[in-house]
């Protein structure tokens, strides 16, 4: 059981029969091929729950098609969005949105839509939520914080851990500064990447790469991770799972098992639970290649309902 709210049973999928199209002499399309275009068709990923965290939609280092692809490849009965899933800091300043970003969004809803728990527990870059509270939002729920059963029995507290960082917490001004340097690594880091994708090279992350040879940052993750799993041992919780740091781990910290669920701007990782209780990180840059990718046969629907993004300096308001 996943926690205190009943559960649900998702709708099963299609099989890839059942999209198969003839050819003009009558003989079906190879298995793994779709009736769309004769795209290549990938069997979905099915997990008991699912957290992602720290997609920072509106910036231009966000990973949104990493994202989409990791969303319409896996199927949960819970999703957690733990936090900064929109970067209300950089829509006040000036927002990159691409069509991506609102596939994403639309992904989201339909998730929502179609019976999935979507909990959405809102971090330092999208705090502006935290006034809503317990409010279903287009089928999400919005807490502060929320605990979850696994399968296998234990306690989980979630939580998108930015009360614990001593920086965004008292000195909120030090926090937008390093924002903006960390904002001119992802650039950088794009940059890079480009270069990398057509030599064929995969995926890199330079900002994680320099951000774990610095001393001091190395240190502050090491108390991150300490003061978030005393707080998950005074409430009682078996382990706690968290984001805010970009930094995917699943470790024993004493009596209480540490999760960080990552981010998708520089690593593109997720924690999943399997059926047995079981939890593991699953790391998307190795799963897709954005020139050439294999679709699953649910498609985004042409008459979906879409955030327009017109409404996005309104939404910057209240995040």
């Amino acid at each position: 059981m996943a926690d205190s709210t009943s559960a649900f049973h998702p709708r099963a999928l299609r099989t890839p029969d059942s999209n198969l199209v003839k050819q003009p002499e009558k003989t079906p399309l190879k298995a793994g091929v779709s009736a769309k275009a004769g795209k290549k068709v990938r069997d979905k990923k099915k997990f008991r729950t699912i957290w992602i965290s720290d997609v920072h939609l509106g910036t231009r280092g966000c990973k949104a098609d990493y994202l989409l692809h990791f969303l319409k490849s896996t199927q949960s009965e819970t999703l957690y969005l733990v936090g900064d899933i929109v970067d209300g800091w950089q829509l006040r300043k000036g927002f990159v949105w691409s069509q991506a970003q609102s596939d994403v969004v639309r992904r989201v809803l339909k998730i929502a839509k179609k019976g999935t728990k979507v909990v959405y527990i809102p971090g330092n870059h999208d705090e502006g939520l935290r006034d809503y509270l317990d409010v279903d939002l287009a089928g999400i729920t919005v807490r502060g914080e929320a605990v979850h059963q696994t399968a296998d029995g234990r306690k989980l507290l979630i939580i998108h851990g930015d009360q614990f960082d001593s920086v965004v917490l008292y000195a909120k001004w030090l926090a937008f500064l390093g924002d903006r340097s960390y904002q001119f690594l992802l650039r950088t880091n794009s940059f890079v990447n480009a270069v990398r994708s057509r030599l064929g090279l995969p995926y890199w992350s330079l900002s994680a790469y320099l951000k774990f040879r610095v001393k001091n940052a190395v240190e502050f993750i090491s108390r991150y991770e300490e003061a978030v799993c005393q707080a998950a041992a005074m409430r009682g919780a078996d382990g706690v799972v968290c984001g805010h740091i970009h930094h995917a781990e699943i470790k024993q910290m004493g009596a209480v098992m540490y999760y960080n669920d990552g981010d998708w701007v520089e690593s593109c990782t997720a924690l999943v639970e399997h059926f047995d209780g079981r939890l593991e990180i699953l790391d998307w840059s190795q799963e897709f290649q954005p020139r050439v990718t294999a679709i699953p046969t649910d498609e985004l629907d042409d008459d979906e309902d879409v955030v327009p993004v017109e409404a996005l300096p309104q939404l910057a308001e209240h995040v």
